[in-house]
């Protein structure tokens, strides 16, 4: 029983090194820009509507935190899809790795929102560029099973990520382009380079 115990695990410990060494395609382009989109919609939605973003931070931050649970449901319910069909075998093991390349920064992300809105509400400006630069560290995580070129997109989001902090300070305050347009542009990005890869024949 032991060495069927035994042999079990090191096929298990096989499979998941083998998906570490294989290059993660279950991104799909549109769903991608379906979210990047989205973080446009939202952003003029709230440019439109909320007039004073700073002086409502729970309706700002609860509708883009709404909009980032929708994007990754899609994302994920589209990565899980498209894995079982390109990946066979591998399907789980290959979505493991992807999700356990994001979860740190985004458990530092969920984190952060909670001490700042908890602790320190005045420096809630702060979140929308902290938010990016943890996205950018998250896909730097990952570049060892996504396309070589997405580490552009994380180069983007962490000099974006900056550059809205910097910008936001001038007047400590929350604008809907400024968390929007990065996050439009980032996955923009992301859907260019899956649905290049996709051409050349690395997702067929």
């Amino acid at each position: 029983m032991r060495d069927l115990d035994k042999a079990l695990a090191d096929i298990v410990a096989i499979r998941m090194q083998i998906a570490r060494d294989t290059a993660f395609r279950g991104l799909g382009a549109a769903t991608l820009a379906a979210t990047g989109a989205l973080a446009l919609a939202v952003a003029a939605g709230q440019a439109l509507v909320l007039d004073d973003p700073t002086g409502r931070p729970v309706a700002f931050f609860g509708l883009w935190i709404a909009t980032a649970i929708a994007a990754c449901a899609l994302i994920g319910f589209e990565a899980v899809r498209r894995s079982r069909r390109v990946h066979s075998g591998l399907a789980d093991a290959m979505v493991f790795n992807a999700i356990e390349g994001f979860l740190p920064a985004g458990g530092a992300g969920f984190c952060l929102g909670l001490v700042f809105a908890r602790f320190m509400p005045e420096a809630l400006w702060m979140l929308p560029g902290l938010w990016q630069v943890l996205v950018g560290l998250g896909l730097f995580a990952s570049a060892r099973i996504l396309p070589r070129p997405v580490q552009l997109v994380g180069a983007w989001y962490l000099l974006a990520g900056l550059s809205v902090l910097a910008l936001a300070s001038e007047g400590r305050h929350l604008s809907p382009w400024l968390m929007g347009l990065p996050f439009a542009v980032g996955q923009g990005l992301l859907a260019i380079i899956v649905h290049r890869q996709s051409e050349g024949g690395l997702d067929a």
